[in-house]
C-alpha cells in the first residue's frame, strides 16, 4: 500500500477505530471506578505556563531537563505542553478558590501528556494518562485508597499480573538528614556513578535513587533505605498505610529506592508494575504531595494522588485484551436502488431512538451489500423489499423472516 508524504511524527501513533473501541472501554471503566470512590471529573489545557512545571516538578528532574516540551507563543509567552497531570489540578484548585469553597476536593481527569524521550514500547512523546487526586486531607486513609482504587480498576481491565512497590519519601522535617546520610553513602562511590548522577549528587542527591541506568543502580541498592529515617509523624503514617492495605488485602514489596521522578512528593510513593512488561514496566504510579499547594501559592494543603497510562495498560494486556463489541445494532439493505430514499428516511428513523444503523452509500447489489452488513458486525440486517415488505436476517445465527416496517422497528427498539 502506497504512504503519502507525510506520516505520524516520531514516538506518536494513530489510535484507529478498532482500537478506539477499546480506549472507550477502558475510560469508560476508568470512569466508573473513579466515580464509585467519589471522585468528579476535572479538565485542564493541554498547554500552561512553564514556570508552573519547573517549579512544581523540580529544576533538577529528567522531565525538565530533557523532556518538557516548551515554546514561546506570539505574545512571548514561556509556555509547555503538559507534561503530567497533577501540578494542572493544583493550579485549577488554587485559580478558582476551591480551597475556599471544597476545600477538601476529589478529581479525576483523563488527559494527553506529552514528554520528550526516548520512543519504546508502551512510552510516547504523546501518551494518555488517567489519573485522580485527592486534596485536603493528610490521613493515611486517603493514601490506601488511592491505591486500591488504582489496583481495583486494574483488576477490572484485566491486568493480574502486578505488583505494588511502596515507600515513604519522608517530608521537609526528616528529610534533610537522610539526604546527607546518602550524600555521605555515594561520595566514596561518585565514579561509579553516571555523568548525570555525578551532577545530581550535589544539587539533589535524591534524584541518584531514581536514575534507571544499570550502573547507578548497582550503586544505590545498597544505599541506607529512606523509611528508616523518618520522623515520628512520616513513620507512623507509613505504619497506618501498610495497615490498611493489608486490610484491604493488597499486597505490597517495599522499595527503599522508589522516589519517583517528581520532587514535589512526601510521605508515601508507589508503583504498580507489570509482570509482562520490560525495564520499563511501570503501569501506574503516584504519592502524596503535601506541600504542593502552597508550593504553588495556595494555602498550606496535603494531597495524594496517582496516574494509569493508557498505553501501558494496552501492552501489559497483550493478547490478553478484551474482544469489544463496535458492531451495527441493524444495517439497512435494500433490494433495488428506487429504495435507498427509503432506507435513508428509516435511518433518520432507527438513529432518533438511539439504535445504531448504518446503510450503503454506494451502489452495491444486494448481496455486497450483505458482505458489507458482515463486515461492520451488524447484529441484524433489515432487507427492504420492492413489494414493500421487509426480511429482518439474524447475522449471529443465520436466520430471517418476513415482517413488516412497524413491527421490525419495534423489535429492534427491544
Amino acid at each position: 500500500m502506497s504512504k503519502g508524504i507525510y506520516s505520524a511524527p516520531r514516538g506518536t501513533k494513530d489510535t484507529l477505530p478498532e482500537e478506539s473501541a477499546l480506549w472507550h472501554h477502558i475510560e469508560a471503566l476508568f470512569r466508573k471506578v473513579a466515580e464509585t470512590f467519589g471522585y468528579k471529573e476535572i479538565r485542564t489545557p493541554t498547554f500552561e505556563e512553564a514556570g508552573l512545571f519547573t517549579r512544581s516538578i523540580g529544576e533538577d528532574t529528567d522531565i525538565v531537563n530533557k523532556e518538557m516540551y516548551i515554546f514561546q507563543d506570539r505574545g512571548g509567552r514561556t509556555l509547555a505542553l503538559r507534561p503530567e497531570g497533577t501540578a494542572s489540578v493544583v493550579r485549577a484548585y488554587i485559580e478558582h478558590g476551591l480551597y475556599v469553597t471544597q476545600p477538601f476536593s476529589k478529581f479525576y481527569y483523563i488527559a494527553s501528556l506529552f514528554r520528550y524521550e526516548r520512543p519504546q514500547a508502551g512510552r510516547f512523546r504523546e501518551h494518555h494518562q488517567m489519573g485522580v487526586e485527592a486534596v485536603g486531607s493528610k490521613s493515611p486513609y486517603l493514601d490506601a485508597e488511592v491505591i486500591y482504587l488504582a489496583y481495583h480498576f486494574l483488576d477490572l481491565v484485566g491486568i493480574k499480573e502486578k505488583e505494588l512497590y511502596l515507600n515513604s519519601v519522608g517530608c521537609p522535617i526528616c528529610r534533610p538528614s537522610y539526604i546527607e546520610k546518602l550524600r555521605e553513602f555515594l561520595l566514596p562511590r561518585k565514579q561509579e556513578l553516571c555523568e548525570d548522577c555525578r551532577r545530581r549528587l550535589e544539587v539533589n542527591p535524591l534524584r541518584v535513587l531514581d536514575c534507571k541506568k544499570e550502573s547507578c543502580k548497582a550503586v544505590t541498592e545498597e544505599a541506607p533505605p529512606i523509611y528508616t529515617f523518618l520522623c515520628d509523624d512520616c513513620a507512623s503514617h507509613f505504619a497506618k498505610l501498610k495497615e490498611l492495605l493489608g486490610e484491604l488485602g493488597v499486597s505490597f514489596e517495599l522499595a527503599p529506592n522508589l522516589v519517583r521522578g517528581l520532587d514535589y512528593y512526601t510521605k508515601t510513593a508507589f508503583e504498580i508494575v507489570s509482570r509482562k512488561l520490560g525495564a520499563q514496566n511501570s503501569v501506574c504510579g503516584g504519592g502524596r504531595y503535601d506541600g504542593l499547594v502552597e508550593q504553588l501559592g495556595g494555602p498550606p494543603t496535603p494531597a495524594v494522588g496517582m496516574g494509569i497510562g493508557l498505553e501501558r495498560i494496552l501492552l501489559s494486556l497483550g493478547e490478553d485484551v478484551p474482544q469489544i463489541g463496535q458492531g451495527l445494532d441493524v444495517f439497512l439493505a435494500f433490494q433495488e436502488e428506487r429504495l435507498r430514499d427509503r432506507a435513508f428516511i428509516l435511518l433518520r428513523e432507527l438513529r432518533g431512538k438511539g439504535i445504531k444503523a448504518d446503510m450503503d452509500y454506494q451502489g452495491k447489489s444486494l448481496k455486497s451489500q450483505l458482505r458489507q452488513a458482515n463486515r461492520l458486525q451488524a447484529r441484524h440486517t433489515l432487507i427492504l423489499k420492492s413489494d414493500g415488505s421487509a426480511v429482518l436476517r439474524d447475522m449471529r445465527e443465520g436466520s430471517q423472516r418476513e415482517i413488516s416496517l412497524e413491527e421490525a422497528i419495534k423489535e429492534l427498539i427491544k
